[in-house]
C-alpha cells in the first residue's frame, strides 16, 4: 500500500499538437481510460453544444461526455479538437439536417433533369 497523499494525484494531461493542423491540443484522459484531443483554452457554455459533444472537466481531471438534457444553464464544457479542426472533416452533428440536405440536393437534380415531365399545373381527374 502506497502512502496516503494529501491530496488526490491527477492524471497526466498536458498539451500536445493536431496530427492534422499542427496546432496546440489539450490531450485529456477519459473515464473509460482513453484519451481525447480537446480544444485549448475553451469552455463553452454546455447548453450551446450538442449532448454527445459535451466534455466535463471532473475533479480528477479526467472527462466525461455530459449528456443530460437540458444541462444547466451555467455548466461550462470542452469541446473535442475534431470539432474545430480545419483539416477535418466535420462530423454529422444532426442527421435530419443531413437527410434533409441529401434530399434538397436530389430535388434540384429532378428539377434540372430535361427527361422528366413537366410539373402538372392542376391535379388528373382521378375519377
Amino acid at each position: 500500500m502506497g502512502a496516503l497523499e494529501e491530496e488526490p494525484r491527477r492524471l497526466g494531461t498536458g498539451r500536445s499538437r493536431c496530427p492534422y493542423c499542427s496546432l496546440p491540443v489539450d490531450r485529456v484522459a477519459t473515464l473509460e481510460h482513453d484519451w481525447v484531443l480537446l480544444e485549448p483554452d475553451m469552455a463553452p457554455l454546455a447548453h450551446t453544444v450538442p449532448a454527445e459533444h459535451r466534455w466535463i472537466v471532473l475533479s480528477d481531471g479526467r472527462v466525461a461526455v455530459y449528456g443530460v438534457c437540458p444541462p444547466d444553464p451555467y455548466q461550462r464544457c470542452r469541446i473535442e479538437h475534431r470539432l474545430a479542426c480545419s483539416e477535418q472533416a466535420l462530423p454529422d452533428l444532426w442527421p435530419w439536417l443531413t437527410s434533409l440536405r441529401c434530399e434538397n440536393e436530389r430535388r434540384v437534380k429532378r428539377q434540372d433533369d430535361p427527361g422528366q415531365p413537366p410539373p402538372l399545373e392542376t391535379l388528373p381527374d382521378a375519377g
